[in-house]
């Protein structure tokens, strides 16, 4: 059994990349390793020079999924009556839940690069990141169907309100597994690229983030979120809201006038 930290993190200037490094269980997720993971999400919010966070993975998976033989709370009292089994999931996902939505709640990008195979609870923490981007051979599935659960960790709810019922239905209800262009057909991932160029693509989109504005990200972030939520003429008043305090913000005052003279505007501008 390796001695290795479950998790690795290094800072690349102000991208923070976090590894999955379980690769001999196939980057399960481990009570371990979702510690690690939630205090470099705190590290990330909290670290203003931070501006990009980026999750990836070692070995021959980006993830397999929840670890369903860790070991480290274990259950052997409960009674496994239905109800005994519910409160037994609530404690274990529980974590789960919480990191997920504070990844949602987090104002700056996150982004999550597949370089192989992502499913179960690797895609359930996968729908909660900004960005998802793949490797020409990633591959994505929800295998709890096999034994007759559902992926009740965020993935029934967020993989319906990213990707619509239609392609929920195709991956839950049908258990099929598809590969990372049908995943960007589907909107479940937002771009594919070679996997001979793949740690150099997903770099370099985290640079280009890097060079946006992070005020602007964080207020699209929310915006975006809740403009979702609330019908079409309430979505209309929140992103007018939204640009207003960008307007009045140091970045615009900043940027605009750069971008003018950048598209011949400087003359108009007297």
């Amino acid at each position: 059994m390796s001695d290795a930290p479950h998790l690795l993190i290094k800072e690349d200037g102000p991208i923070l990349v976090a590894t999955l490094n379980r690769p001999e269980k196939l980057n399960a997720l481990s009570r371990e390793l979702l510690e690690l993971f939630e205090a470099a999400l705190h590290r990330f919010r909290d670290t203003p020079a931070l501006k990009v966070m980026l999750i990836r993975a070692t070995g021959r998976y980006f993830c397999a999924g929840a670890d369903l033989f860790d070991n480290s709370e274990s259950d052997s009292g409960i009674k496994k009556t239905g109800s005994a089994i519910r409160e037994m999931h609530r404690l274990r996902t529980h974590g789960m839940h919480r990191i997920y939505d504070e990844m949602e709640h987090v104002e700056k990008p996150i982004v999550v690069a597949h370089h192989a195979a992502c499913v179960g609870g690797g895609l359930e923490m996968s729908l909660s990141c900004d960005f998802r981007l793949a490797a020409k051979n990633a591959y994505y599935s929800f295998p709890e169907g096999l034994f007759g659960v559902l992926p009740a960790s965020n993935g029934v709810s967020r993989l319906t309100r990213i990707c619509g019922t239609h392609w929920a239905r195709y991956l839950i209800m049908a258990n099929m597994r598809v590969d990372a262009q049908k995943a960007m057909i589907m909107g479940l991932v937002h771009d594919v690229f070679p996997d001979e160029t793949f740690e150099e693509d997903v770099m370099n989109f985290c640079r280009h983030l890097v060079k946006q504005s992070g005020e602007q990200m964080g207020t699209a972030k929310l915006a975006i979120e809740m403009c979702r939520d609330v019908g079409l003429d309430q979505a209309r008043h929140v992103e007018r809201m939204a640009n207003s305090a960008l307007m009045l913000g140091s970045d615009y005052a900043a940027l605009i006038g750069p971008y003018l003279d950048a598209i011949g505007g400087k003359d108009k501008r007297g």
